[in-house]
């Protein structure tokens, strides 16, 4: 947000950077527009980190505005959460209004974890079982197995600290 940068994220997480001295004026956040992030949907995107030229902004009801985000990148070869989202919006793209191009790929890995999988939040859903995003409980053993090992035996695939343990 200095300079031309926008962001595009919640009140709070503009705040929250302009306590962090991210913004052209030290504690304060200037909204430019206000707009719902149903409006985002299927909005064109360049990511980072990624073989694909454009991405899609998708919905992922796991968001929460209130703890300061926004658009975030969504990283479905490990995160669980990420992963069965994705899942669900290649099977059913009527229901959560989306075109079925927005979600025609496969995640890349970012990070090997050697007793495990190079694509750890695929290989946890299917050993917990996880059938939905909305499959809380099992989602929760998926996610705390798959970032325990990421923590501990993780290796950066990509980026500047590829080949580096997480």
């Amino acid at each position: 947000m200095k300079g031309d940068e926008v962001f595009i994220c919640s009140k709070r997480s503009a705040l929250n950077m302009a306590y962090q001295c991210l913004t052209s004026v030290e504690r304060e956040a200037v909204s430019l527009l206000e707009v719902k992030g149903e409006k985002l949907v299927g909005l064109k995107l360049k990511a980072p980190l990624t073989k694909y030229e454009i991405v899609y902004a998708l919905p992922m009801e796991s968001i929460k505005m209130d703890k300061g985000t926004g658009i975030v990148t969504s990283v479905p070869s490990d995160a669980p959460d990420d992963y069965a989202t994705l899942r669900d919006l290649q099977k059913k793209p009527d229901y959560y209004r989306v075109e079925k191009e927005w979600t025609n790929f496969e995640p890349i890995s970012i990070i090997q974890i050697p007793s495990y999988s190079d694509m750890p939040a695929a290989k946890a859903c299917d050993e917990f079982h996880v059938k939905s995003s909305k499959d809380a409980v099992n989602l929760k053993l998926a996610k705390d197995k798959v970032y325990l090992l990421g923590f501990y035996e993780g290796i950066m695939l990509v980026g500047q600290y590829k080949g580096l343990k997480v």
